[in-house]
């Protein structure tokens, strides 16, 4: 699983020019599952999200956490983080989980947020959609299941 966190003070998705969510301060997180992938990698992903403490403290120190900020979440699916681009130019995208898995877990990680985030908003999964934001920063984080212990 494959999280890409960004710090941001706005972000919004749009799909067919309505907006399916928007936040102020907060994560904007670009979520990629893997065929390999299941509840128990959900569960640690979401815990290392919740936990970062990337926003500024009042010494301008990245100290805090999305709690300690009263931060908002924006979830996107994209399936497009397991791209393997090794050989030729057009990426391969087998190594993204399968539609049903990814919409299972997607929704699994939107339920795990919700019960410790106030403000969770969503895109649409499998939809065509526009994602606006400002990255605070610019703040970006590549959170990779295999790498965490």
């Amino acid at each position: 699983m494959r999280f890409v966190i960004q710090r941001v003070t706005y972000a919004q998705c749009t799909v067919d020019e309505q907006i399916t969510g928007s936040i102020d301060k907060g994560f904007c997180v670009l979520i990629g599952i893997s065929q390999t992938d299941d509840e128990a990698v959900a569960d640690k992903m979401v815990r290392k999200l919740l936990g970062m403490r990337i926003f500024e403290d009042s010494a301008g120190k990245t100290n805090l956490s999305l709690s300690d900020v009263n931060g908002s979440l924006l979830l996107i699916s994209q399936f497009t983080l397991y791209a393997n681009c090794r050989k030729g130019n057009r990426p391969s995208f087998t190594d993204a989980g399968a539609p049903d898995l990814a919409n299972h877990l997607y929704e699994y990680i939107i339920d795990q947020c919700k019960a410790s985030v106030d403000n969770v908003q969503t895109g649409i999964f499998g939809a065509d959609m526009q994602i606006s934001l400002t990255n605070s920063g610019p703040f970006t984080i590549v959170l990779d299941s295999e790498d965490l212990a």
